[in-house]
């Protein structure tokens, strides 16, 4: 059997298709279930977290359980196989250890070094166990991934490069200022009671937050949390319990609201938030930008290189031009001059084009941006390369259109869930500031890692040869066993047939002729059992078991035996220590 995983995340897929794909526990249960109840699969174990989702299995069959395990994935996120295909990536053996490794070192988090993925793992970990999902490999492999995650965070300085994705959050909602002066005396509304929201508001109130809120769909949650919050000692906070239908109220009275629920739809739509913050207009329930409609007012630009600046109003004076281009001048900063007008021109509209540009008259009182010359020189030469692939293909990219002025926002929403609980059209309210999973994924890329990234690597190389070793090595101890076995008894027979033979041997003598027979075969065996350890545990070393058991003539079923027994135990001390 081999290890396997099949999985997304957000290195591999945008967030619109995690967002999607996402699983509440309910579908992982039903996943889990149905993946070792597939032909492929004896083993199974769902890492699902707010930016990846990892099926970890133990297979027979490579090519055959890709195949099974994408398709399940694909059932149970609801996102259609050809659709998520392009999206998933696919780890096999050590590489799957290694993954698993990485990702509890917070390697491949989206927050580098964060730690709360430890958690999750173990989350993970205990409903695999408490499914009874989980053998002995996924056993092995999850407890080793935990302690490898937090051997990198006490042997090394990852956690100055990390940091959860609330602080993270949190630090992007404060846009450059410390999270601390920024905290100072805000109103918090959390939503949600689980892991994450817990440790938003945890965060929130060691910042300074002056009072928390906690909403969530099951009462008693939220008051156990607002009960903690007021019983930590850590900060002045007032926190309290509030049930869902309150959240509309209570977002007027917010200044900092965080969302991390299980919902599969919006928990606060455009239209709520706009109506809980001053000043937003009520005709359509919620008003973007200044604009027509909602929408922002057309920006100015400087005219892109290579054209003639000019009013929208102003008509065309280029005239007598060979072609014609007039449905075209609506755009600010065009010209039939410049690049803008043969964008996508054939080769022989080009050349008529260039002859005219070079005699054309020039527009009076306009401001040319470059030398006519030099224009009509940028024209040849996308008359040569139009002359050589038949067509221009693209306009040039557009200059940067200039941000409309925003006002300082006076709500912040921070949404950590998946899917998302927060309409993404909240982004176009004046007034409002929203960081959701895409904007921190955007922001996270450009993070900087801290040296002991490295260290980090070095550590997670060392563990999987390590891993890889063990489980090598553990794959031919059931056939050790059974050796052994087979050994003792040939041993017991032959003293056996002794006592036929001699029956008048007294017990001393008997003692001392059984140890001696035992000795004999414990130093035969004792070099071949423990080099063949060795040889197994090296890359490629699967092979000399299967050498052992045709050498010895062992019985399989007497391994099968031995390797189920290692097993069961392997699985009560796993469950007992999750």
């Amino acid at each position: 059997m081999s290890l396997l995983v099949v999985g997304l995340s957000h290195r591999s897929a945008p967030v619109s298709v995690l967002e999607r794909a996402a699983l509440h526990v309910d579908a992982q249960v039903k996943l889990l279930q149905d993946t070792v109840a597939a032909e492929p699969a004896t083993e199974a174990a769902v890492l699902a977290t707010c930016n990846r989702i990892e099926l970890y299995a133990d297979v027979d069959k490579f090519h055959a359980g890709v195949a099974e395990l994408s398709t399940l994935l694909a059932q149970h996120s609801g996102v259609g196989l050809d659709e998520l295909t392009p999206y998933l990536y696919v780890h096999y053996e050590d590489r799957a250890v290694h993954h698993l490794f990485s990702v509890a070192c917070g390697l491949d988090s989206m927050v580098v070094g964060e730690g709360q993925i430890l958690g999750q793992i173990k989350d993970s970990l205990a409903r695999a166990q408490e499914l009874h999902t989980a053998g002995r490999l996924l056993n092995d492999l999850f407890q080793q991934a935990l302690r490898v995650g937090k051997r990198a965070h006490s042997e090394t300085g990852i956690d100055r490069a990390g940091q959860s994705l609330v602080t993270f959050g949190l630090e992007q909602l404060a846009s450059g200022t410390a999270v601390q002066d920024w905290a100072l005396g805000k109103k918090t509304l959390v939503i949600g009671a689980g892991s994450m929201s817990s440790l938003a508001a945890a965060t929130l109130a060691r910042a300074g937050v002056s009072e928390v809120v906690i909403a969530n769909r099951t009462a008693e949650r939220a008051e156990r949390l607002a009960e903690i919050l007021n019983d930590s000692g850590e900060s002045d906070v007032v926190a309290r319990a509030v049930p869902m239908d309150s959240v509309p109220d209570e977002l007027t009275r917010a200044d900092v609201v965080v969302s991390c629920t299980g919902a599969t739809g919006l928990v606060l739509t455009a239209e709520a938030v706009a109506s809980a913050v001053p000043g937003v207009g009520a005709e359509r329930g919620w008003v973007a930008l200044p604009g027509a409609d909602g929408a922002p007012p057309a920006p100015t630009r400087a005219a892109p290189s290579g054209t003639t600046a000019r009013s929208l109003a102003e008509p065309s004076s280029d005239e007598n031009c060979p072609l014609d281009l007039a449905p075209v001048p609506s755009t600010a900063g065009f010209s039939v001059l410049g690049e803008a007008a043969v964008a996508g021109m054939a080769a022989s509209e080009l050349e008529q084009h260039a002859a005219w540009v070079d005699n054309a008259p020039r527009p009076q009182g306009a401001v040319a941006l470059v030398d006519p010359l030099a224009e009509a020189d940028a024209i040849a030469a996308l008359a040569a390369t139009a002359a050589v692939i038949g067509r221009v293909p693209e306009r040039r990219k557009p200059e940067p259109v200039a941000e409309i002025p925003r006002p300082a926002p006076s709500l912040f929403l921070l949404d950590l869930a998946m899917p998302r609980d927060i309409d993404a059209a909240v982004h176009r309210l004046a007034g409002v500031r929203l960081v959701d999973i895409e904007s921190l994924a955007e922001a996270s890329a450009d993070a900087p890692m801290a040296a002991d990234v490295d260290q980090v690597r070095r550590i997670v190389a060392d563990e999987v040869a390590a891993f890889g070793a063990a489980l090598r090595a553990a794959h031919i101890t059931p056939t050790v066993v059974a050796l052994r076995t087979m050994a003792a008894d040939v041993v017991a027979g032959e003293i056996a047939r002794l006592d036929g033979r001699l029956p008048g041997l007294d017990d001393k003598q008997r003692g001392e002729i059984t140890q001696t027979v035992r000795r004999v075969v414990d130093k035969l065996l004792h070099a071949p059992t423990v080099r063949v350890k060795q040889l197994a545990a090296e890359p490629g070393g699967a092979g000399y078991a299967d050498a052992l058991r045709t050498l010895f003539d062992l019985d399989p079923e007497t391994v099968a035996a031995v390797s189920r027994a290692e097993d069961s135990t392997t699985d009560e001390e796993g469950r007992g220590s999750a």
